[in-house]
């Protein structure tokens, strides 16, 4: 038997079993009614994230247009959600701000998903010193509350949306690091990866072929998670005018802004607060379903 066909009848089984655990790992979401309605709602929220403005029916007001004759109308035919106190379309406004708040929510867990990874792998598969050092000063960082911290950043940054991005992945990565350093810690171990590093293979080659894809998983899984928490953050420092600044519409500088117009106009702040909530359930529900998948013994 040729070399190519050896290769070729030793992968079959590989990929007949890495079927069979997608199937099964599709089977159990899919039984999980919740993980299902999560999945729905995360695709609809990046449909409107991508198309938000364009589907806006009062395209003119996210660019800034006012309407004083028309400020403070209840929600109606004409105004799904109401106006504010300017005479914008709050729905207009609404879509158009899941594009900031969602993808910016979005981009602070991947930026501090790779600084967190990395940096725990290191720590992980290297240790001694190195691990040391890159431990304790995940330590520092855990003990500053993380909203504090990125505060401070994005206040010394100047008010942006890619320095608030930046100052909540700063804040962000050391759960990530620490999480994926247990996880080296624990694959490094395996007779795995002891076999390969006696037959000569090098640390790249372990890392890439053996360590890094038995942790993509448990990572990704907190990445869904972390999510919806990393929406609720960012509206946060755009409630507090550290964040986004008006007039660009993003769901906490809508609600800090409609704060004053409670209760009488309570449309105002409603519907942002319900999208923020709506954000946070639906990655939420995603994430414990992407948990069952890849990790049955944690359902519950």
């Amino acid at each position: 038997m040729t070399q190519a066909a050896e290769t070729s009848v030793d992968s079959a089984p590989k990929r007949s079993s890495r079927r069979t655990n997608w199937a099964r790992g599709f089977y159990r979401f899919r039984q999980n009614p919740l993980s299902v309605a999560g999945l729905i709602g995360v695709v609809c929220l990046l449909f409107i994230a991508a198309f938000g403005p364009q589907l806006a029916p009062y395209p003119e007001h996210l660019a800034g247009e006012i309407n004083v004759a028309d400020r403070f109308q209840p929600p109606s035919a004409e105004f799904w959600f109401g106006t504010n106190e300017v005479g914008q379309d709050v729905f207009s406004l609404v879509l158009a701000g899941a594009q900031v708040s969602l993808l910016s929510g979005i981009a602070v867990i991947i930026l501090a998903t790779l600084i967190g990874t990395v940096i725990g792998v290191i720590a992980g598969y290297f240790g001694s010193w190195l691990d040391e050092i890159l431990m304790r000063f995940t330590d520092l960082i855990l003990t500053l509350p993380g909203l504090i911290l990125a505060m401070a950043i994005a206040a010394g940054l100047g008010p942006s949306i890619p320095n608030m991005i930046l100052a909540l992945a700063l804040a962000w990565w050391p759960g990530f690091a620490r999480m994926a350093r247990g996880e080296v810690l624990s694959t490094n171990a395996e007779l795995y990866v002891t076999a390969a590093r006696a037959q000569g293979a090098g640390n790249m080659r372990i890392l890439t072929r053996h360590i890094l894809p038995n942790i993509t998983s448990p990572v990704i899984v907190k990445m869904s998670l972390d999510v919806g928490f990393a929406i609720i953050a960012v509206a946060s420092l755009g409630f507090i005018g550290i964040g986004v600044r008006p007039p660009t519409p993003e769901w906490g500088v809508m609600l800090s802004v409609s704060r004053t117009n409670l209760p009488h106009y309570w449309w105002t702040a409603i519907f942002p607060g319900f999208a923020i909530f709506l954000s946070v359930l639906s990655f939420n529900f995603l994430g414990d379903g992407l948990r069952d998948v890849f990790d049955p013994r944690a359902r519950r």
